[in-house]
């Protein structure tokens, strides 16, 4: 107990001195808890901001809800892996698992109903602490304390054994266990395990499970020697020390129970000795307290890029976390040195970028990434480039990827939109020729209903699965090759994709106002249910996770043909208002993505993030205000189960910063922030280069959702969107805000956002061509290193 009150003291004094007495600071505020119950999926342990290493306790899994490792629900672990997936709907990770516990020797976990029969231990939640740095439970059958924090690539553990004699100490080092659900099978396992010197351990772990064929290089540091080591190849010890096999397992035992054992388990995904080398680079020492100091400071620095003055403390505590959740992935996947390895299994030696892994883009596309270029400029080049050399080692641009390795998880080819609007932004620190023969290359390919879409110009449902979720994005992604085509001259190639880009007019049905599915025939599939995903078979579903009511919507590229073909502004949003309170069966096969109900808007799964702002495409800003006001307030809680679906990497927490701050990218490349209402009183926003974007209100209150009107820079600003160019200035926006809407407010064409290229939209509306961009934001180009062979 007094080495937790010296860690909460040296935390409350860390923290509470970085700003000023008067507003405590964000680190303070946030809640790992939150998400961590129900299908949040989140993470929870110790990290530093976009670390390789996200150090954590790893229950028996129970079953979809423990994808991340962890659920709130639980009261068993089996011990303590050094990385994790953040949200997650499939599971994988949860490498290196370390568990110290005591009494007689055990090799297996135990059972959650019996952990006494293996070396797992039940634990209780008033006795554990979770911060973004640091993590504490008490273990009730072990009666030790673990306390675990992090640096980029290094795990680091410290345990507090109880000083009993007849309570011999262990430590399990168990690299068969790993996370799996209970509709997987368990992961084909291979490990390799060296004790390298009296202190030292190396080797490594291979899984198939999500990512086929991942291999991560670890080393292990103790504080103690280790005198009483065994390797196990599964239960049975061998008397060498080395061993590759499918269930390695390495057992330190104490004769007398040390006081404190301390661990620091570095990772690599190159070699042991790498890994070896990031540890002597990042903790060389054993101050334990000194690591968690650097993890709240580097925490504090990321958090503080936005200041909030909210609306009450939960507020704070809600908005906070979520700006937390933002910055788990993408992750680090590099040595301190910059080596790495490549898709490919060649290694890349002291690459001129960081690169980083742990690509959600389905997901992220959205707003997280968009999210990043206002506050996480630093990165953007390096994120973009890692992508980028993932093409050049894989012939495509990542579509899911997971510590070098490619899923192929979810639909479309979602890193387009990311790497065009870097790009378009003035985010030059890569090839532009490379990113548009990338974005070619990955979006002609012949898998996935591409084929069909090249020849036929659809997808047929009766030929490909998730045919109308797989063009509606196909579309998006087309739409922003064409605007990185147009921006390098390639006009061939930004008609070729602009033309891409209006395939999804061929799924809507005029009768119904649905997005539906098109038959080889060319025909729409009959008959039709516009609630259930699937229409014929629970494994074949024309929608990915959704179904017609919702996708009928995912056109950001072109919400004005969209706004056409329903019969205008007025047809528009009264369909619009229907999605909220029309409800229906889902049917029995649907999936527990599509949750987060609020009529059949599903707020809990990332295709509707965008839905509720479309309102302003057709100048009634005041209803996207209405709803973006409900979804906040129902759908996000200070509660362990506050998130209503999978927090995907961080999409879900995304979606309520930035709606939090009354603004939204829509459309994913064009650089137009779309307003919704502001759910904080004031935000200031570090935007690179120095520069601060503050976004004020006037009048704010709970009932007070309506924008009256606004202000940019003090002068009057009737349009209901804002720009990047205007942001990234460090503009100062005011909204003055009223219990009852201003129709007028954004009503009018001209003021409305708009999904045209914004070059060409103001040379439409105003007549004069924009500005150059700045070339204090533009880099000479930067080739992603090439590997050797």
């Amino acid at each position: 107990m007094k080495l937790l009150i010296s860690f909460l003291a040296t935390f409350s004094v860390f923290t509470l001195s970085a700003q000023p007495a008067e507003e405590p600071a964000p680190l303070t505020y946030v809640d790992p808890y939150i998400g961590s119950a129900a299908h949040g999926h989140v993470f929870l342990g110790a990290s530093v901001p976009f670390g390789a290493v996200q150090v954590g306790p790893t229950n028996i899994n129970k079953g979809w809800d423990w994808c991340s490792g962890y659920n709130y629900s639980d009261s068993v672990v089996k011990g303590f892996s050094q990385n994790h997936l953040n949200g997650t709907g499939i599971p994988d990770l949860n490498d290196i698992l370390i568990m110290p516990y005591t009494g007689a020797v055990r090799t297996e976990p135990g059972t959650q109903l019996d952990p006494s029969s293996g070396y797992a231990s039940r634990y209780d939640h008033r006795r554990e602490i979770a911060r973004p740095a640091y993590y504490s439970v008490w273990l009730k059958d072990h009666k030790v304390r673990v306390e675990l924090t992090a640096t980029e690539r290094v795990a680091f553990h410290r345990y507090t054994f109880p000083q009993a004699h007849d309570r011999p100490a262990h430590i399990i080092i168990d690299l068969f266990q790993g996370d799996f659900d209970a509709g997987w099978q368990h992961p084909k396992i291979s490990a390799h395990l060296l004790k390298l010197d009296d202190s030292t351990l190396i080797g490594w772990r291979n899984s198939s499970q999500w990512a086929q064929n991942r291999r991560i290089y670890f080393a292990i540091r103790t504080s103690f020697p280790l005198r009483d080591f065994t390797i196990l190849d599964g239960d049975k010890p061998v008397s060498a020390m080395s061993l590759e096999a499918d269930t390695v397992k390495g057992l330190i035992s104490f004769k007398t129970s040390p006081k404190t054992a301390l661990l620091k388990i570095g990772v690599s995904n190159t070699s042991g000795e790498n890994a070896l080398a990031n540890i002597m680079a990042e903790i060389p020492g054993w101050n334990f307290e000194h690591v968690v100091r650097q993890g709240n400071g580097k925490w504090a620095r990321e958090l503080n890029r936005i200041r909030i003055t909210p609306g009450d403390s939960t507020q704070r505590k809600i908005f906070y976390t979520a700006l937390y959740h933002t910055m788990i992935a993408p992750a680090l996947y590099n040595d301190h040195d910059s080596t790495y390895r490549g898709t490919d299994g060649k290694v890349i030696e002291h690459a001129p970028y960081n690169n980083y892994t742990i690509f959600s883009l389905w997901d992220t596309y959205r707003t997280l990434n968009p999210l990043m270029t206002l506050i996480q400029p630093d990165r953007v080049n390096d994120i973009v480039n890692s992508m980028l050399a993932i093409y050049v080692q894989q012939g495509k641009l990542p579509i899911w990827h997971l510590q070098g390795r490619e899923t192929d998880c979810m639909v479309g080819y979602s890193a387009v939109p990311v790497i065009a609007d870097a790009w378009l932004n003035g985010f030059h620190g890569f090839d532009p020729n490379l990113a548009l023969e990338a974005m070619k290359a990955s979006s002609t390919r012949d898998d996935y209903g591409m084929n069909y879409l090249k020849k036929e110009g659809y997808i047929p449902a009766d030929k490909e699965r998730e045919s109308v979720s797989k063009a509606l994005e196909y579309a998006i992604d087309d739409w922003c090759i064409s605007q990185m085509a147009a921006s390098l001259g390639r006009t061939r190639d930004a008609a070729q994709y602009a033309r891409r880009a209006g395939y999804f007019t061929r799924y809507f049905d005029p009768a119904t106002r649905f997005m539906r599915p098109v038959l080889a025939s060319g025909d729409f599939r009959t008959p039709f249910n516009p609630f259930q995903p699937y229409q014929t078979t629970s494994d074949w579903n024309d929608y990915t996770e959704g179904n017609a009511w919702q996708y009928t919507w995912l056109v950001p590229q072109n919400v004005e043909k969209l706004i056409a073909l329903m019969g205008g502004d007025k047809p528009f949003v009264t369909r619009l208002d229907s999605l909220f309170v029309v409800t229906g069966s889902l049917g029995s096969g649907a999936p527990p993505d599509i949750s987060g109900l609020v009529g059949m808007y599903a707020q809990g799964n990332e295709p509707n993030h965008h839905i509720p702002y479309l309102y302003d495409f057709a100048g009634y800003q005041w209803k996207s205000a209405e709803k973006i006001a409900r979804i906040a307030r129902e759908m996000y809680t200070a509660k362990p189960d506050g998130l209503c679906g999978n927090d995907d990497c961080g999409q879900m927490s995304a979606w309520y910063v930035m709606s939090a701050l009354g603004i939204y990218p829509v459309n994913p490349a064009n650089g137009i922030f779309v307003f919704g209402t502001p759910l904080v009183r004031h935000a200031v926003l570090e935007v690179g280069e120095g520069k601060k974007f503050t976004i004020a209100t006037v009048n704010f209150g709970k009932r007070n959702i309506y924008i009256q009107r606004a202000t940019l820079d003090g002068k009057p600003y009737p349009k209901s969107y804002i720009d990047f160019r205007d942001i990234k200035s460090g503009a100062t926006l005011t909204f003055y805000m009223g219990d009852k809407p201003n129709k007028a407010f954004g009503a009018t064409p001209a003021d409305r956002p708009f999904s045209l290229p914004r070059d060409i939209h103001r040379l439409a509306t105003t007549g004069t061509p924009a500005p150059p961009p700045d070339p204090r934001s533009a880099h000479l180009p930067l080739h992603p290193a090439r590997p050797r062979n």
